[in-house]
């Protein structure tokens, strides 16, 4: 008998201890991952197929002044079907039912939809995309269907929500209603009142627990939220959209005329400070205009002669001169440190008045004013703007004020050159809301209140939070500069720069400027057209700023020619096509323009054929009267009189067809 080699044994013995040492091997890690790792594992499994979605909260409306909705969220649905889901039975029962209910509500023959329905459910699709961008009336619709009513679970029905944020008004006052957005790191960033009220509008987000079932592919897993979002506030701003539609077309028609790279304008009562419309307007690389950047707020640049104001009213507040003191305009030419100020006026006015000189917008008389009684004390000029608040931001409701420029004596670009050029404007910068503060305050009788944009956080009819107008400066100067000051700028639309704008029915008042920007390069250099200033003059109900940025200079670029009509565009559509019916001198009284106006209409009326009749130059209520009644359907854009009529006149008339009127 044969004996087995020892070391055979050893091998034997050596495999049957490894296969022991890893089978105790294989227990340990099994008892590691069920007891030690198993939560941790457990917990992936679950995260992989089971994770809970957050539902973001829908925003809180914003409205204006008078209720109107300007930004509102809107929920949006997406129907997709679980094909997989209903058992055999219900969905033979109830797909041809479901498939008629969805051929009324869709379009589509109940035989398309059948077939899709079978097909999903062949290729076991369990994410089959029923329809997208339903309301929530046709999303409660839907939810009613044969199927559908019986869930996610046994009808397979599956719910996608999301928000949207819509514009009912469009892109009037879009920047100053803004949004909010996430930066690529998950920051929050916005514009406009959306962003400044976050806090307040944004509400709480809810949570949904949902499951995975394909790839990227999650279905709810029960019809509940884990946590219901809630809804945010709403904001009441200042806005007043009749003002507003106004302000905006006023502004746009006139960039467009001018083909001016931007501009902004802003209304403002003047009692409050309350912002009843603000318009900011940028050009596209196709010639249109869009609300691209708040420039109202955010834009600083050198004013120009808008800012002599201030020289007058330090002047004459400082008692350092008076309206009457006469300046000798030197041909249109005076030098300090050999650097030129120069008049528009080539030969400048002669010998004229203080005034007058402000009237003619001549920088030569107010440089000489300023500089010959500030020269000596220059910090006396400059803590005037500094008690009204000009050398630092408003400190506005809106995030991303513009900062502005004031020279201070003592710091290291303070030149000799430095308080002449502040004179007419130069060498400092200012936003054109921070510009209107001041003008505000004239008209205001010296009270110098702060510009704002909210007047109110509610929650449906309940006030959370209230804001009053902010006084920034309680009087400016004395009753008597202010008196001087009104009468001249009223002037200057009576007999100076303003001229143009001069209305004998209507009285206006306020400040031309025509500055130069990018004046270090005569290659890149252009106008800003301005005009700042309040209405009605006597007793003044709003003020109102007006900045146009590069205009084409061979349309005109001076302010009373670019920036001016809007102003007195706002004033008169404001208070002249529109006056208040508070106060009835006589109810007998004729006015010429409404008669002429009814006489033109009932002459249309009573001539009336079966031709389209020539509406153009007719307020938009006689025309829309008048057309009606032929049996044509109207649609208006804009404000105010028929400029053009998509169907021209002389045409046959079509019973029940559309005719848009554009109105300016």
């Amino acid at each position: 008998m044969a004996v087995k080699p020892k070391n055979t044994n050893y091998r034997m013995y050596g495999v049957a201890f490894t296969i022991f040492v890893i089978a105790i091997l294989v227990l340990v890690k099994l008892n590691n991952i069920q007891w030690v790792e198993g939560e941790y594992y457990r917990k992936l499994a679950k995260e992989r197929t089971v994770k809970n979605f957050t539902i973001p909260a829908n925003k809180g409306n914003v409205y204006s002044a008078d209720g109107s909705l300007l930004a509102t969220s809107i929920p949006e649905y997406t129907i997709r079907f679980d094909a997989l889901s209903p058992s055999q039975e219900n969905f033979t029962n109830l797909i041809k039912p479901l498939s008629d209910s969805l051929s009324v509500m869709f379009g589509k023959t109940p035989g398309h939809y059948q077939a899709q329905l079978q097909k999903a459910r062949a290729n076991k699709n369990r994410y089959y995309l029923i329809a997208r961008k339903l309301s929530y009336t046709q999303y409660m619709r839907i939810k009613s269907f044969p199927l559908f009513n019986k869930g996610a679970y046994k009808g397979g029905i599956i719910v996608e929500q999301k928000t949207v944020r819509e514009h009912p008004i469009g892109l009037v006052a879009q920047r100053t209603i803004g949004y909010e957005r996430a930066n690529a790191d998950g920051s929050p960033n916005g514009k406009g009142l959306e962003y400044a009220f976050r806090k307040y509008i944004n509400g709480k987000n809810g949570h949904r627990m949902m499951q995975k079932i394909a790839k990227s592919q999650w279905k709810p897993i029960s019809d509940n939220n884990e946590l219901d979002p809630q809804d945010g506030y709403d904001i009441v701003s200042t806005i007043d959209v009749y003002i507003q539609d106004i302000a905006h077309h006023a502004l746009l028609k006139q960039l467009e005329h001018y083909e001016a790279d931007h501009g902004c304008v802003v209304v403002m009562e003047t009692k409050t400070g309350a912002i009843k419309a603000i318009s900011n307007l940028g050009r596209a690389s196709d010639g249109s205009y869009y609300e691209s950047q708040n420039y109202a707020v955010a834009e600083s640049h050198e004013p120009g002669s808008t800012f002599k104001l201030f020289d007058l009213i330090a002047l004459l507040d400082d008692h350092k001169v008076d309206t009457s003191k006469v300046y000798d305009t030197h041909n249109g030419v005076v030098e300090y440190y050999k650097r030129k100020v120069r008049d528009s006026k080539k030969g400048g006015y002669g010998k004229i008045s203080l005034a007058r000189g402000f009237e003619l917008s001549s920088n030569t008389v107010l440089v000489q004013a300023v500089h010959d009684n500030y020269k000596d004390n220059p910090q006396q000029f400059i803590d005037r703007i500094n008690s009204y608040g000009l050398s630092k931001p408003l400190g506005l409701q809106l995030i991303g004020e513009g900062k502005p420029r004031i020279p201070q004596p003592g710091d290291k670009n303070w030149y000799g050159t430095t308080l002449p050029w502040m004179a007419f404007g130069y060498g400092i910068a200012m936003t054109p809301l921070q510009t209107l503060t001041l003008y505000n305050a004239v008209a205001n009788n010296g009270k110098m209140v702060k510009p704002y944009f909210v007047k109110e956080i509610k929650e449906w009819n309940k006030t959370i939070e209230k804001f009053e107008p902010e006084v920034i400066n309680p009087k400016i100067a004395s009753d008597e500069t202010l008196k001087k000051v009104r009468a001249v700028l009223e002037n200057v639309v009576k007999r100076g720069t303003g001229s143009k704008l001069y209305s004998k029915d209507f009285s206006m008042a306020g400040k031309t400027g025509t500055a130069q920007a990018n004046y270090r390069d005569r290659s890149k250099l252009y106008y800003v057209s301005s005009f700042a200033g309040y209405f009605p003059a006597n007793d003044p109900k709003y003020s109102c700023i007006v900045v146009v940025h590069k205009p084409n200079v061979s349309a005109g670029y001076y302010g009373a020619d670019v920036a001016g009509p809007v102003f007195k565009r706002i004033a008169q559509k404001i208070y002249t096509d529109s006056p208040p019916t508070n106060h009835i001198k006589d109810i007998n009284e004729k006015i010429n323009a409404v008669e002429k106006q009814y006489a033109s209409y009932y002459k249309k009326s009573n001539n009336a054929t079966d031709k389209v009749p020539d509406v153009k130059g007719m307020q938009a209520m006689d025309a829309v009267a008048l057309l009606e009644n032929l049996g044509l359907h109207v649609e208006i854009k804009g404000v105010g009189k028929v400029k053009t009529q998509s169907v021209k006149a002389g045409e046959k008339i079509n019973k029940d067809s559309i005719i848009i009127l554009e109105l300016s």
